[in-house]
């Protein structure tokens, strides 16, 4: 079926005050009795009985503050004037909202406003969305009656520094509501007033500028400011937006809703939204203002072949790019074997974008050599907890980390990683909630500004599983666990033997502070805060399944959880946090070679005859090749044609040089994407990808939270990312007819338990779902594993802590370990063609000052990063955010080559690399590596290359 939307969706009415929880009270206002819950504002229940009262310092995102005077009411029985925001509700309360007395108040105050504001709306970048000029014409101000002799602030200059958003103090009213934003929405703190009075003004701390400041570009002031004082420099380019579409970010796992607003096809801003479930109308510097890469001029909007790599790209059309690439990889498995070719799906495309690749290899293809990034990421959490818990996911939604007492945080940097969720952690350490930070590298959120202090378990890199371990063995020596839990809930021979081996003396903190450097102490107070400090929730990223013994941490910390009975209610659970916005979901629809949607074995014969009687095919039943084994084979000879929708493997993979001599040796590599990547260097063909502006879909969160994707714009290149995989499998001879994604996601229901209850028009009324979505629970499930676990009792599995192969020494004496920054994602694809490259011009390498002054190296200095894989040059940032023999990068720019010196080892039992521990030495140097040297030159070439192309193409035209 083809499912209709309506693309203004209209978000939800702000009511002034926030939604509070209590008792009935029942009251009139202006005569018309409404009853609230207990604690509600004056102004927001008037909003509900539908008295609007004029207001400028309120919204409902945060907490009343009183200071515009503006929602002056009267109460029968009080004194005065009551400000209805900061007035609760009481039982019997008599509320009048008009009176001539009110509406003179009302347009004093909003005259005094006026008198120090500047008086040019007809050129304001506000003008019909400024809420003082609504307020004023509300109150019914037709008149100023001070002049502009004495003091006032029009003469003051902007602030202009920030690449996203302009500040005027001019227009400022210091209604306080961007440092409350930054307060309570964001948590940095990074905005105050300073002065009193009349010389009360709105200041970013840290630095002279917005730019230079403490400010980390949220957006939440720019949301929040009533006028245009901050003002996102789009609007003033370009003017108020027209229309708006509802979608999904395509940045990180949070997933937020936003609200793409445009002028006809040109986009004017991305404003979060406040419906949205995952983000509550927050957002980050990416999701809010990175967007521009959508229409950059770098985006390849034609197809393109050539004969080999060092040949020049020609644009050719969709049908001869497609016929070319059916015809090759047909000839490849003709010569080679029908497992000759194979396909890499997306963690940044939609849910059914994947679905179909997947589905093009295993029907059109004939093989399962379809892979994903979300393996080179993620692949260990799908194994630990399907082991463990039964299902391959998170157990919680978001929100239930306001009801964490405790907050683990293992292996993860949410605050820079995840920063909208970043924000709902610090939200709740304010509120009194104590965390625990396992991680190499001291992180942002451990030094949240009003929380109490931080545990941080500093652990060499490599190490998870040890520490974990001591902290099951507290649990269990001092008695700590949840007996009643395990007995209701768990496999009783599966527990014995895993008490048993938590309690070896090689588990004791004493014994593992010298395998992690952590000490005993801080090991067992984090033990008991965990276990006895009320409910514990567990949040854990990269830093813990990139690693050759990932699957083995996350069971471990799936043992933690069950031992301590921190499952099945909110704030608690066990909670990957996916570092793009679609990994959950590349994994949910089947992207892995062993495995059909729905993380169920192509091996088993009742699941795989479903498909094949849908599909109208035979599958093969047994596991195809993995990203690596592809490699290998294509080295060895055996493998030759690669279909890679969206992703990097040259520049995200480890051991790029390994990478790079596989692609090489590739004869038909078809590359799929917004722009010509590191990848595409190595390809034959290129597809011309869509952003998600683009396209109609769904993504699933790190909190199996399915969202809408909604088309903003028309594709530049003329089709969506599954229409050129439906066209393709048409020209290998297998048609997939669908009219609209809609159509892909009904069939994923047909033949996906866990999305059996999902459909277009149910995410049209309800916002989101949250898998499972099925008969027994049709509209979600945000928290699993409530009365049973998925696999019915839970299992407890033995973690031996097995040593990394690769460890320091005297060659290379320092781990290596990587990670993401807030302002730049992934491999910098997107990033890096926005303004966000003013924060991360360049990757820099972090290191102790104890390692730096031992090497001679200052702050700034080039210096050579040497592993057993290979060699790159980075600049140096000395820091003691790394400990002593631990040093850290970013790896967001080709150029840097952080992915040149890790190596090739990974997870025993799922493939994913152990970014996290490279062995190097780092020393000054005067001059880039050879690789640098070598990546540079070939670079060059390739942009000959392309401007060659484009020129052939102008001409022809």
């Amino acid at each position: 079926m083809s499912c209709q939307f309506d693309p203004t969706l209209v978000p939800t009415e702000d009511l002034g005050t926030p939604a509070r929880e209590g008792a009935p009270v029942s009251l009139s206002i202006d005569g018309v009795d409404i009853t609230v819950p207990a604690g509600t504002s004056v102004l927001r229940a008037a909003a509900l009985q539908g008295a609007r009262l004029p207001r400028l310092c309120a919204t409902d995102s945060l907490e009343p503050f009183g200071s515009c005077r503006m929602c002056l009411v009267e109460i029968e029985g009080q004194r005065g004037y009551p400000a209805a925001c900061t007035t609760p509700v009481s039982a019997g309360m008599t509320v009048r909202t008009q009176s001539e007395a009110l509406a003179r108040l009302r347009r004093g105050v909003m005259e005094l406003y006026v008198s120090d504001h500047p008086l040019d709306c007809l050129g304001c970048a506000a003008n019909g969305a400024c809420e003082l000029q609504t307020v004023a014409g509300q109150v019914g101000l037709r008149e100023v009656r001070y002049g502009l002799a004495g003091a006032n602030h029009l003469a003051e200059a902007k602030d202009e520094s920030n690449p996203y958003f302009d500040y005027d103090p001019a227009k400022c009213i210091v209604c306080n509501r961007c440092v409350r934003a930054c307060e309570e929405t964001q948590g940095t703190f990074a905005l105050s007033i300073v002065g009193r009075g009349f010389d009360a003004r709105v200041r970013a701390a840290g630095g002279e500028d917005f730019l230079g400041s403490e400010c980390v570009s949220c957006g939440a002031c720019v949301q929040a400011c009533p006028t245009a004082t901050l003002v996102e420099k789009s609007v003033v380019e370009l003017g108020q937006p027209e229309r708006s579409v509802a979608t999904t970010c395509a940045y990180c796992g949070v997933g937020c809703g936003f609200r793409a607003e445009l002028k006809g096809e040109r986009g004017v801003r991305m404003t979060p939204d406040r419906d949205g479930r995952a983000n509550h109308g927050h957002s980050c510097v990416k999701g809010r203002f990175a967007w521009g890469y959508a229409t950059h001029p770098d985006r390849i909007v034609k197809p393109m072949l050539r004969a080999g790599i060092h040949e020049p790209w020609r644009e050719v059309s969709w049908e001869q790019a497609l016929g070319h690439v059916a015809s090759e990889f047909r000839r490849l498995q003709s010569r080679y074997g029908r497992d000759a070719v194979g396909g890499i799906s997306s963690s940044r495309c939609t849910n059914e974008e994947t679905y179909l690749v997947q589905k093009l290899v295993r029907a059109a293809f004939g093989n399962n050599n379809i892979d994903t990034c979300a393996r080179v990421c993620h692949s260990p959490t799908g194994y630990g907890l399907k082991q463990t818990l039964g299902e391959s996911a998170g157990t919680q939604d978001f929100d239930s980390a306001l009801s964490a007492d405790v907050i683990l945080v293992i292996g993860a940097n949410p605050s820079d990683a995840h920063p909208v969720f970043g924000s709902l952690l610090r939200r709740r350490l304010r509120e009194g909630a104590r965390l625990i930070v396992v991680d190499p590298r001291r992180i942002d959120l451990a030094d949240s500004p009003h929380a109490a202090p931080a545990l941080h378990l500093a652990l060499r890199p490599g190490s998870n599983v040890a520490v974990l371990n001591a902290l099951a063995h507290v649990v269990v020596s001092e008695g700590l666990l949840d007996q009643d839990f395990i007995d209701r809930r768990c496999e009783a021979e599966a527990f014995r033997r895993w008490r048993d081996f938590a309690a070896e003396p090689d588990n004791a903190p004493e014994r593992v502070a010298e395998v992690c450097g952590v000490p005993a102490a801080l090991i067992r107070e984090a033990a008991r805060l965990y276990a006895g400090g009320g409910n514990a929730a567990i949040y854990y990223g990269l830093g813990v399944t990139e690693h050759s013994q990932g699957s083995t941490a996350v069971m471990a910390i799936a043992n933690l959880a069950m031992a301590t009975g921190n499952l099945g209610r909110a704030g608690v659970g066990v909670n990957p946090l996916r570092g793009q916005n679609n990994v959950q979901g590349s994994c949910d629809m089947g992207s892995f070679p062993h495995e059909l949607p729905g993380y169920r074995h192509v091996s088993d014969d009742g699941v795989r005859a479903r498909f094949e009687e849908d599909w109208g095919v035979s599958l093969q039943p047994e596991p195809g090749l993995r990203i690596p084994n592809m490699l290998d084979a294509a080295l060895d000879g055996g493998f030759k044609g690669l279909y890679c929708q969206g992703e990097d493997i040259a520049q995200s993979d480890p051991n790029t040089q390994h990478v790079a001599a596989a692609l090489t040796a590739m004869e038909c590599v078809v590359v799929q994407d917004l722009f010509l990547n590191e990848t595409a260097k190595y390809a034959h063909v290129f597809l011309p990808g869509s952003s998600f502006l683009e396209k109609d879909g769904t993504f699933t969160n790190a909190e199996r939270r399915i969202s809408r994707v909604r088309r903003a714009m028309r594709p530049l290149a003329g089709k969506a990312d599954w229409e050129v995989t439906a066209a393709l499998a048409a020209a290998l001879g297998y048609p997939m007819a669908y009219a609209h994604p809609s159509e892909i996601m009904d069939e994923i229901a047909r033949l996906t338990p866990s999305f059996a209850g999902v459909s277009y028009d149910k995410l049209d009324r309800l916002g989101s779902l949250q898998w499972p979505c099925n008969e027994a629970a049709p509209e979600g499930t945000p928290v699993m594993h409530v009365d049973s676990f998925s696999r019915g009792l839970g299992r407890f599995v033995l973690t031996r802590y097995v040593p990394t192969t690769e460890r320091a020494g005297k060659r290379f004496p320092l781990l290596l370990t990587t990670g993401r920054i807030l302002s730049q994602y992934n491999v910098g694809a997107q990033t890096r063609r926005t303004d966000n490259r003013v924060w991360h011009a360049e990757d820099r390498l972090e290191i102790h000052p104890t390692d730096a002054e031992d090497r001679g190296i200052v702050d700034g200095d080039w210096v050579a990063v040497r592993s057993r894989a290979g060699d790159t040059a980075l600049r140096a940032k000395v820091t003691e955010r790394v400990a002593p023999g631990v040093v850290y990068t970013t790896f967001h720019h080709p150029e840097s080559g952080a992915n040149v010196v890790t190596t090739d080892n990974s997870d025993w039992a799922t493939n994913c690399p152990e970014y996290k521990v490279t062995a190097v030495e780092v020393n000054k140097t005067a001059r880039p590596s050879d690789w640098q040297r070598r990546f540079h030159g070939f670079g060059d070439e390739q942009q000959k290359l392309l401007a060659a192309a484009r020129r052939a193409g102008s001409e022809a035209e």
